[in-house]
């Protein structure tokens, strides 16, 4: 059914400047009687559509390739018999085109006239393009029998599927094979027989499909719709989960002597917020607030509620999502969502397993005196060491720099962290010490200059899926893909190179690499020699780390190390993408060194199409550390030791500053569960899922003599709570946030708070002033205003050019700069301007495989969930796809413990032990363990490691010694401590 793809034309990612076809020379031809131009590249459609002439299409869509299928376009081009479809046609110098003769119209109304004959009832929708340009041709009802029509298949979660409104311009199969590069969509058969099919004729629920929505996004008739479409325009509308509270206006602001001002709460025109009440539909142009990426997305909002998420043409996606960001928004509606205040019953114990009956509600005036009260008692008893602070990565930069900014001048210290510490803290580590900058050198976009991709340590498809597709659009136009891990994961079908070497082998693997390249003469000796220092050491380490040597340690055949150096290194360009496979173990930073070097010693940086790019996690990750959310950095990365540094952020915020570097999240946890940490402010994480050894980390948070959370929902570190506030969802704030390529991207509320939650910016002004700060932002532009201060780096980038422009990159100097995507191009930000080379050798894991424990457990994402889950298991669509916690085990190990997949097993470390349903996958090699930490009933956090690298105090979650077991029950046990 799939046959043979077609080549695949994707949107061109025009470099910063400029946009495509401006500036070349332009084709003159004549449409309708009047001369008009044709930029390169554009089609007779695209032109006429530029100049304000609309022909009919159907099949066509911008970013597909042109098929001319559906005929709705046809134009009359003198000197020629036939009618020629615009869509796929291209001018030439002096053509004339009618687009509006007799002919040509005759045939276009017939055209839809023919389709639409083929159209049930129940098919006719108001938001139809076949319909809307039937209205528009004046085509009235058909004189044609229509078809036998095919079932509707409501097998899919999120996509309902009714091919009796299929017109078979095949723009889902181009979307899903060429755009998407999932390969689902077929057409099969011929004649009247031929249909769209999903893989080998499955229904859409069983097939392959990932629910990216994108054959959703680009059907014209409602053939592909989302499972349950939004409602007419004027309908109100509610999620199963809405609540009556959530059509209440915004709480009355509190009045307590000079209360900062409860920002309005929808940030959005008031015209539009009233329509949006009574239940018409507004549109607000926003960011998807999962992963890195950062793709940008205009919400549809009805009666306060979201009803449907499009993709927009941002520098990031380009107009695709991931079902994640197409469907993932009905968690702000959840029936679980906080409304009110809550303080902690005097003789409730605390527990991951609390309810809302452990707790009482209040005002925001005693939960917010409580909290700050609690905090005061203790800084003034314990002295400012015995406080800690959790930023999120998911919330705003203004939201990251005001809480750091909170902990640094109203605790005292530095004991402030985020999820960074979790995920990239060695790549940063080892990028800081290298070159200066814990900054990726080049975009994701960057792949369509690059003939050499190399992905390690990554699972893109799973995390980072629209910019996965760009990799896979890269691939299928020639570059080179080379794939290391120790899964085989999708991607890997796209690769010329799918290295699946052993866990925990990373080191080996690159030094071998390295060593190739090295004695094969394939080193840029011009560009070590002009830019980089250290690398006589770097040589003579790798000297010995020969593909013979290592092979038996990575696992990898001599031969195939030395094909992927040599393809490597003689690249014209090539990149480094790498994820929390390369950087979470004790030995991340060596990893990431390694790396690191292989740029430096090709000269593989610097230029467009080159460079090295940690995949950032979270979609705020990059911006909440460039914000100072890091114990050891303030904000810009000035580190809190340098006196220079620190004198500079003194005055700004008139606050003398600790020069000692605070402690880590792990560290933190540590110091709690021996009494000297005694309270702390919990913004948005949930280290009670996310950080490893659970049993110990849930403890410390129970040690916490006062711990202040807000959140969205009584998360398991909110159930350990002495107060927690109820705060914003990322759909009711506007802030800036900034992805994995350093673009700085403006978010916009669309819907307000429910009930009497609050935005977090209030919320952290509230807690400061009753700290005795004095602060007073009118909102998140007075915010960033003094960020561009503090931060050189977005200096050029004003609030108002961030509204105007929605995306711009940094570093941006000035007013005047377009930004910079590509950096590193003449020198390093490091004190000699050279990049440097640090050696690493091999070594194990903190704990390795032994006749106990024989297995390697790695933990990581799935494609419908992110991160704990507090967000997307909350999503009707999300949780649908994926709702019980899985194991992944090889077949052959399955088999082993007399277990077939759909088995319950058991799963059991040093630390814990959990239960979980098995699922086989051939692509884990023999003795390896998959499993996702997003599921609260097998919590995989239960059992990871918390040894730390020494460099980036990241803990090893990538790889820890386990064993399994079938399970004695038939149901999921909660995941339990030893």
């Amino acid at each position: 059914m799939r046959g043979k793809r077609q080549p695949t034309l994707t949107p061109t990612l025009s470099r910063p400047g400029g946009r495509g076809g401006e500036g070349l020379d332009a084709v003159r031809f004549t449409l309708d009687g009047r001369e008009i131009d044709a930029r390169e590249g554009e089609s007779v459609l695209q032109a006429a559509q530029r100049h304000g002439v609309d022909i009919p299409h159907l099949c066509w869509k911008d970013g597909l390739r042109a098929d001319g299928n559906c005929r709705a376009c046809v134009v009359e081009i003198d000197g020629e018999r036939a009618l020629a479809p615009s869509c796929c046609r291209a001018p030439k110098a002096g053509m004339q085109v009618q687009a509006q003769s007799t002919r040509a119209v005759a045939a276009q109304k017939m055209v839809l006239e023919l389709l639409a004959s083929d159209m049930p009832d129940e098919a006719v929708r108001a938001d139809s393009e076949l319909e809307d340009w039937a209205s528009r041709m004046g085509v009235g009802a058909p004189r044609f029998q229509r078809r036998v029509q095919p079932a509707a298949d409501a097998s899919h979660p999120a996509i309902a599927v009714n091919l009796a409104a299929c017109i078979q311009c095949t723009r889902c199969l181009r979307a899903c094979r060429e755009v998407q590069v999932n390969d689902v969509i077929g057409y099969a058969r011929r004649g009247a027989q031929a249909e769209i099919v999903f893989d080998f004729g499955d229904p859409m629920g069983a097939s392959s499909c990932v629910g990216c929505g994108e054959c959703v996004a680009v059907c014209p008739t409602g053939a592909l719709l989302p499972s349950q479409p939004p409602l007419k325009k004027g309908v109100a509308t509610q999620s199963p989960g809405d609540f009556a509270a959530v059509k209440s206006p915004p709480a009355p602001l509190l009045q307590r002597g000079e209360t900062a001002p409860h920002p309005p709460a929808p940030l959005l025109s008031h015209g539009d917020f009233l329509r949006s009440q009574k239940g018409e539909e507004t549109r607000v142009d926003s960011l998807c607030p999962y992963c890195g990426v950062g793709c940008q997305i205009t919400y549809r909002v009805r009666d306060n509620a979201i009803v449907a998420a499009e993709g927009r043409d941002g520098p990031a996606n380009h107009g695709r999502l991931c079902v994640k960001g197409r469907y993932g928004y009905d968690y702000a509606r959840h029936p679980q969502r906080l409304l009110k205040p809550l303080i902690r019953k005097p003789r409730a114990a605390k527990s991951v397993s609390n309810t809302l009956a452990d707790f009482r509600e209040a005002s925001w005036e005693e939960a917010l005196d409580f909290a700050a009260d609690g905090l005061k008692r203790i800084l003034q008893r314990d002295g400012k060491q015995a406080l800690a602070g959790f930023g999120s990565a998911k919330g705003s930069n203004e939201e990251a720099y005001l809480f750091q900014k909170l902990v640094r001048t109203g605790f005292g210290s530095n004991n402030v962290d985020h999820c960074t510490r979790l995920c990239h803290a060695s790549s940063v580590a080892a990028l800081l010490e290298g070159i200066g900058s814990g900054a990726v050198s080049n975009p994701v976009a960057d792949v369509q200059y690059a003939d050499v991709i190399v992905v390690i340590g990554a699972n893109p498809t799973v995390n980072h899926p629209v910019a996965a597709t760009f990799m896979k659009n890269a691939a299928e136009r020639g570059a080179t893909l080379i794939v290391m891990d120790p899964r085989k994961t999708e991607l890997a079908r796209h690769a010329r190179y799918a290295l699946q070497f052993r866990p925990d082998s990373d080191v080996a693997l690159l030094n071998a690499i390295a060593h190739v390249i090295i004695s094969d003469g394939l080193v840029n000796e011009d560009f070590i020699a002009e830019r980089t220092e250290g690398y006589a050491a770097f040589r003579d380490n790798v000297l010995a780390a020969t593909p013979e040597a290592m092979a038996p340690v990575c696992g990898i055949d001599a031969e195939t190390i030395r094909a992927v150096a040599r393809t490597y290194a003689k690249a014209k360009a090539a990149m480094i993408f790498w994820g929390m496979g390369v950087s979470q173990h004790t030995h991340g930073t060596d990893n990431a060194r390694c790396l690191i070097a292989l740029a430096l010693m090709t000269g593989q940086i610097g230029r467009p199409g080159t460079g090295l790019h940690p995949l950032r996690g979270q979609n705020n990750v990059q911006g909440a550390s460039d914000a100072g959310l890091i114990p050891m950095m303030l904000p810009d990365y000035g580190r809190v030791a340098d006196e220079a540094v620190r004198a500079r952020f003194e005055k700004l915020w008139g606050v003398p500053l600790d020069p000692k570097p605070g402690l880590t999240v792990v560290e933190i946890l540590d110091a709690a569960n021996r009494g000297e940490i005694s309270g702390m402010v919990v913004m948005g994480e949930n280290p009670a899922m996310s950080d490893p050894d659970l049993a110990h980390a849930r403890a410390g948070l129970a040690a916490l003599e006062h711990l202040v959370v807000q959140d969205l929902f009584l998360t398991e570190t909110a159930a350990l709570a002495d107060v927690v506030l109820p705060a914003s969802s990322f759909a009711e704030k506007t802030g800036s946030f900034t992805n994995t390529d350093r673009t700085v991207q403006i978010g916009r509320a669309a819907i307000a708070p429910p009930g009497d939650a609050r935005q977090d910016l209030w919320i952290l002004q509230e807690l400061a002033r009753r700290l005795g700060l004095g602060w007073n932002y009118a909102g998140p532009q007075e915010v960033f205003e003094e960020m561009r201060g503090a931060m050189p780096s977005i200096a050029g980038i004003s609030w108002q050019r961030l509204e105007r422009e929605d995306a711009v990159t940094y570093p941006c100097r000035d007013a005047a700069d377009p930004g910079q995507p590509v950096i590193f191009t003449e020198r390093f930000p490091t004190a000699s301007g050279r990049g440097r080379f640090v050696p690493a050798q091999f070594r194990p894991a903190a704990e390795v495989p032994d006749a106990d424990f024989p297995f390697v457990l790695i933990t990581g994402r799935v494609l419908e969930h992110w991160h704990t889950g507090a967000m997307t298991r909350r999503s009707a669509v999300l949780d649908a796809l994926e709702p019980e916690a899985h194991v992944d085990m090889h077949p052959q190990d399955l088999a082993a413990l007399n277990c077939v997949a759909g088995d319950f097993v058991v799963l059991e470390t040093r630390r814990g032990k959990v239960s979980a349903r098995a699922r086989a996958d051939a692509g884990l090699a023999r003795g390896t363990l998959f499993m996702p930490f997003c599921y609260a009933e097998a919590a995989a956090n239960l059992l990871t490691n918390p040894a730390l690298d020494p460099f980036g105090k990241i803990p090893e979650f990538k790889y820890c010694a386990a064993r399994a077991g079938a399970a004695e029950t038939s149901a999921t046990t909660s995941g339990s401590a030893r």
